[in-house]
């Protein structure tokens, strides 16, 4: 299936239902009085997070969406039914805006999350309820209220723990593919993934994490060039990040420091708080290289960057360092996700806390 992470839509709540204007007509019962009911509510729309979708594709397919009307008032006191509210669903992760002001309306971060993006009509007063001492016979009655009508831009981020940077044919889909049951394509040839690739890394029954794959960063990205600066988004929600690295490139003129530099350039112009995540080195492609050569390479390269975050070298093709790498990354985002829980459990701590009087 086709990743589409954008579109745009159109949705119409559904307006509310009129009121009647009825009077009681029964045999025996002159002057029975007014008996028009009120309308129905207008359906609202909604959209609803899901595990099981993970493109936007079928928005870009339908892209108006209407909720059910409100149905009107009839005599005999009876009140319209109210409009069936429209669910629309949508991917984990989607943040949804106003196309007209830009406004972010809200984000669906965890499955069956629900938003409403558009407030039903209210439903219209029948003549009954206007009948008082002084008005018997009232001929007034109110229309329902039109339903809200938006575009929508939605904007689908993935939900990932690690995301994967770094030149095309660096190697990141290579690694998903070997540390997750994830399979991008990939081959002995030079090209680049065109569209983002989520794996679940597991390292027992209770310990995974999800890694992020998108396509490579060139330089000039920032400016438009080549596709990574529409996938640098994705990586915005992740805890970590692995800057892969060929540390063995084909062509001997090719610098590996100086492309960690123009990545490293590209996300500070991306802008928000991407380039201060954190950022582990991953060198790549040490099956190539004899031991020896291999740690000349590396040390000349965290020379040249003067390095200060964690480093490891693996061989996404044969696997090898991958392991210790996914263990690692385990162990960091647990340590994370204990200092995150931290702050809240201190100030639930604090709430149960009551001087003695």
């Amino acid at each position: 299936m086709k990743f589409v992470d954008e579109a745009f839509i159109r949705v119409e709540a559904g307006d509310g239902g009129s009121g009647c204007v009825s009077f009681r007509r029964e045999k025996y019962i002159p002057k029975g009085g007014p008996d028009g009911g009120d309308g129905g509510d207008g359906g609202s729309v909604f959209l609803r997070a899901d595990n099981n979708l993970n493109t936007l594709i079928d928005l870009r397919y339908q892209r108006r969406h209407r909720a059910e009307r409100g149905q009107n008032g009839m005599g005999k006191d009876c009140t319209g039914r109210g409009g069936q509210d429209l669910i629309i669903p949508v991917p984990v992760g989607t943040r949804v805006f106003d196309q007209e002001s830009g406004e972010l309306i809200g984000e669906l971060l965890a499955h069956g999350e629900r938003l409403r993006v558009a407030q039903g009509g209210f439903h219209g007063i029948g003549n009954a309820r206007f009948k008082s001492s002084v008005n018997r016979a009232p001929r007034q009655s109110t229309p329902g209220t039109p339903g809200e009508r938006r575009d929508l831009h939605l904007e689908l981020i993935l939900l990932a723990d690690v995301g994967l940077l770094g030149f095309p044919n660096a190697g990141k889909s290579s690694l998903i593919r070997q540390v997750s049951s994830a399979r991008p394509k990939v081959a002995d040839y030079p090209f680049t993934t065109l569209y983002p690739n989520l794996g679940v890394v597991r390292l027992g029954r209770e310990r995974s994490f999800v890694i992020a794959d998108i396509p490579g960063v060139i330089e000039g990205a920032a400016e438009g060039a080549g596709l990574g600066i529409h996938f640098l988004k994705h990586l915005a929600r992740t805890r970590l990040l692995l800057h892969l690295v060929d540390i063995a490139p084909l062509d001997p003129e090719e610098d590996p420091a100086a492309q960690i530099r123009k990545i490293e350039a590209e996300l500070g112009a991306f802008g928000g708080d991407l380039a201060e995540k954190e950022r582990w080195l991953v060198l790549n492609k040490i099956d190539l290289l004899d031991p020896d050569e291999y740690q000349e390479r590396r040390a000349r390269l965290l020379e040249a960057l003067e390095w200060s975050a964690p480093v490891h070298g693996i061989s996404a093709l044969t696997g090898a360092g991958t392991a210790e790498l996914s263990e690692a990354l385990m162990r960091r985002l647990e340590s994370l996700r204990v200092e995150a829980e931290a702050p809240e459990a201190d100030e639930d701590a604090q709430d149960d806390w009551h001087p003695l009087d």
